[in-house]
């Protein structure tokens, strides 16, 4: 079984697509974070993640990479928005994806084009969504707990700028596929959002079931 959970930055698809995986004991793949290190790679060459060369010399990061804690900063998601944009660069990642999504069992895998691009063949598909005002509040609290001092607003800001270069970019743009089911998490705390998630993947798992 192959879940597809897709969404913008600080929607919660990262915390809910774990969650899943352990519910149904799949292995688990955080694409963004591939691009998160080819953004941190290209900027610790000296590149420029906006040219599409440097970014794509960038794609043969070395695997220790994907446990640089500086991944995870504003910074580098910043950066992994722009290197995403470019066409070869998601060509070389593509594969990669692929591979970890149809290995035996299936996989759970989170990402802006998993159920549209990566696997449109997903048998469960999720788009989780929140309102910008809810996802900024959100990554502010990580990065507080992480002690960097950033703003709110600036968050805020961030979040709008990538959300129109993910869904805007001519190559695999940020959409809802069209068997995907929507989960706004606006509302929902950490708890509700699991539950509701792994209650959408129980009820898509048993219409499978019934049909097959």
């Amino acid at each position: 079984m192959i879940i597809a959970v897709d969404g913008p930055t600080a929607s919660g698809k990262g915390t809910i697509s774990k969650a899943l995986a352990a519910h149904f004991d799949l292995p688990h793949l955080d694409t963004g974070l591939l691009y998160r290190a080819v953004g941190r790679q290209c900027v610790l060459a000296g590149g420029n993640p906006d040219d599409p060369a440097d970014a794509l010399a960038a794609t043969t990061f070395a695997e220790e990479l994907l446990n640089d804690p500086e991944l995870r900063s504003e910074i580098t998601g910043g950066l992994a928005s722009r290197v995403s944009i470019h066409p070869s660069v998601r060509q070389a990642l593509f594969e990669r994806q692929r591979s970890f999504a149809n290995q035996p069992g299936g996989a759970v895998l989170d990402g802006r084009d998993i159920g549209t691009v990566i696997v449109p063949e997903a048998q469960i598909k999720l788009f989780v969504t929140a309102s910008v005002e809810a996802r900024a509040e959100r990554r502010h609290r990580e990065m507080l707990v992480q002690g960097r001092d950033v703003s709110l607003s600036d968050i805020a800001n961030d979040l709008r700028a990538r959300d129109a270069r993910d869904t805007s970019r001519k190559d695999a743009p940020l959409i809802v596929a069209d068997d995907a089911i929507v989960l706004d998490t606006s509302n929902l705390d950490r708890d509700a959002a699991i539950a509701s998630a792994i209650q959408i993947a129980q009820d898509r798992q048993s219409l499978r079931t019934a049909d097959a």
